[in-house]
């Protein structure tokens, strides 16, 4: 029997307390998320997909799931999602990449694709500093490690090259934005297991659209 290509998704979703005034739109376009990566599965037959998933705040990071097969994903709720606190970002980052990296350690044939959801800067880690989280990311940028960052009410670009992130989204903070977030970020999921399938390249050009096929 092929031994299936593994697929890593690393989601670390801010709870902080200013992710409040659209709480509704993100549990709705996360729970949407998951139906996308399931779908990709049933797509390609040739990947397993596993989910670790992670919200942070100011009281701490709950970690939801580490390396769970995404049929296994519980859905985000009004109950398991309640923004308030501050913004510990690279905690949060630290805290999970070390923990999917050591998970990973000695197995082959995957990829990792890491996604940040944030509405606002670094603003009470303790225990990351930016330097710690660039020089992680950029080591495991070597290691089919993908790294994006979408944010809205702050400077994305400039928060996301800071750690060595060049793929950003920003996206407008009311219903329509998280919408139009959400369909961009199924589209580049899509593109990115069929970009693993062909053997094609999968890091610095995550958003980039998939060219239409020549007539």
């Amino acid at each position: 029997m092929e031994t299936k290509h593994h697929v890593h998704n690393l989601i670390i979703l801010d709870e902080s307390g200013s992710m409040n005034s659209i709480k509704n739109f993100v549990i709705s376009g996360f729970n949407e998320t998951v139906q996308t990566i399931r779908g990709i599965e049933k797509k390609f037959p040739e990947q397993e997909h596993y989910i670790t998933f992670l919200t942070f705040n100011g009281f701490g990071i709950k970690q939801l799931h580490l390396a769970d097969p995404v049929k296994d994903l519980t859905k985000l709720n009004s109950q398991t999602y309640q923004p308030e606190a501050d913004t510990p970002l690279y905690d949060a980052m630290g805290y999970a990449i070390t923990k999917l990296k050591l998970h990973l350690m000695n197995k082959t044939e995957y990829n990792v694709l890491v996604s940040i959801f944030t509405d606002g800067e670094e603003n009470a880690s303790e225990e990351y500093s930016a330097h710690a989280i660039k020089k992680l990311v950029e080591e495991l940028k070597q290691e089919h490690w993908t790294f994006t960052y979408i944010g809205t009410d702050h400077d994305v670009l400039n928060a996301g090259t800071s750690i060595s992130i060049t793929n950003t989204i920003i996206f407008d903070k009311n219903e329509e934005g998280v919408k139009s977030l959400f369909l961009r970020e199924k589209e580049a999921r899509l593109n990115y297991s069929q970009r693993i399938r062909d053997k094609v390249e999968t890091g610095e050009d995550y958003y980039k659209e998939k060219e239409a096929n020549p007539s």
